[in-house]
């Protein structure tokens, strides 16, 4: 990162994510630019060159879906290409070991692809930082395979707002990082993540009983379920969003979300089923799909349902 570097933002600033980015913001001397609208946000990126952006799981995925339109249509030698930088990049990413063949054609991927792509975005980009709710690894494997580094983060509001983040150094996509200095974290017996740290609140404003409720000889219990892999914390679920079916089975709505998430045709989705016999979802179309007939999203939940385990699978929608 440059003396001064380049923030754009477009995030209410209100917001504790992007309000203590501001703070970054003033620390490190940074430019910062301010997006005229998500409709214009590729191309401010590309009017004025960030080195950093931080945005919500949501942009990702949109931006996931956009860039893998635009792959689909190629045809030939691009196809090609583009199919390698992807692969590649997975492996890259993974830190598999690479033949030389596979180096030298990574080496081509690179001049032709991932430098044009890297060029729509302003040809500056250090890191996207992706926070406020679990970013689906498939959308961090690709954005990152492609060349656009995507770190994980992870926090609350009630921790200010940031408890961990992976590292440009050690990317780990399934994973929000390693915690930061200044806050400790553990996993309780029920796997529920808790945090302790100059960054955790001291309560909430006159409200002692919900305070009592998530603070706790200095612990806060944050309602997530997580693990930890090495050094790394890797977030589950939510305690609160567990689905227990009337057969006793415990499903995680948020990965079936991320599934639906994925379709161009979906903007917005919720899996319910709580102490029902199956699950349904609602669902809330995309701008651009709003008139497809309910036979195409049939079609494209049945797809989506061949991913999923039986239990897992949407029936009603």
């Amino acid at each position: 990162i440059s003396k001064r570097p380049k923030f754009l933002t477009w995030l209410p600033l209100s917001h504790s994510y992007e309000h203590t980015v501001q703070f970054v913001q003033i620390v490190v001397g940074a430019k910062v630019y301010y997006a005229q609208s998500i409709d214009r946000l590729i191309k401010n990126m590309s009017d004025c060159s960030p080195e950093i952006m931080t945005a919500v799981p949501r942009f990702y995925q949109n931006l996931h879906q956009k860039i893998n339109a635009s792959f689909s249509k190629t045809t030939g030698i691009k196809k090609f290409l583009v199919n390698q930088t992807i692969q590649l990049g997975k492996k890259k990413l993974n830190k598999q070991k690479c033949s030389s063949i596979e180096n030298l054609m990574n080496f081509i991927c690179e001049k032709l692809v991932r430098k044009k792509i890297k060029n729509q975005f302003g040809g500056n980009l250090k890191a996207f930082i992706s926070g406020g709710g679990a970013l689906d690894k498939e959308v961090g494997s690709f954005l990152n395979a492609i060349g656009l580094p995507t770190l994980q983060g992870y926090g609350l509001t009630e921790t200010s707002p940031v408890v961990s983040c992976n590292s440009i150094e050690d990317i780990r996509v399934e994973t929000v990082g390693s915690p930061f200095e200044g806050n400790s974290v553990k996993i309780a017996d029920d796997g529920e993540i808790l945090v302790k740290g100059e960054n955790v609140m001291l309560g909430y404003w006159k409200n002692e009983k919900e305070t009592n409720k998530v603070l706790k000889n200095e612990w806060l219990h944050t309602g997530d379920i997580g693990e930890f892999d090495g050094k790394f914390l890797k977030i589950t679920d939510r305690k609160k969003d567990i689905i227990i079916t009337t057969g006793g089975d415990n499903i995680s709505p948020i990965k079936i979300e991320n599934y639906l998430n994925k379709s161009n045709f979906i903007e917005q989705c919720l899996v319910y089923g709580d102490s029902k016999p199956y699950l349904v979802s609602l669902i809330v179309l995309s701008y651009e799909h709003k008139n497809i007939s309910k036979e195409k999203i049939q079609r494209e939940i049945e797809k989506i349902n061949l991913d999923l385990t039986k239990i897992e699978k949407i029936k009603k929608f």
